[in-house]
């Protein structure tokens, strides 16, 4: 059956399809939600795990210089030692 230049009957099916998959998505979100908890309440910090998560996910190299930029700009906001107090502190 054809409306136009659309076929009804295929539209209607990748509309299920979608609809089926965001059910599962949803689903699926519901779960992780639930392990997050289930570790929080084992005492683990869930926004660390979030980040851990994340950084997984990543190359090794763009793991390196993430950390790199992390450090560099930890360093510029004194929330690291600079390298001349480390350099300092082996004299």
């Amino acid at each position: 059956m054809k409306t136009g230049a659309i076929e009804a009957d295929r539209l209607k099916s990748y509309i299920e399809r979608i609809e089926r998959l965001e059910e599962e998505k949803k689903n699926i979100s519901e779960d992780i939600k639930e392990v997050f908890n289930e570790a929080k309440m084992h005492g683990y910090d869930t926004k660390i795990m979030k980040e851990c998560i994340k950084m997984r996910k990543l190359e090794a190299s763009e793991l390196e210089e993430k950390e790199f930029l992390l450090d560099t700009y930890r360093r510029a906001l004194g929330m690291l030692p600079t390298a001349d107090t480390d350099e300092e502190q082996a004299a």
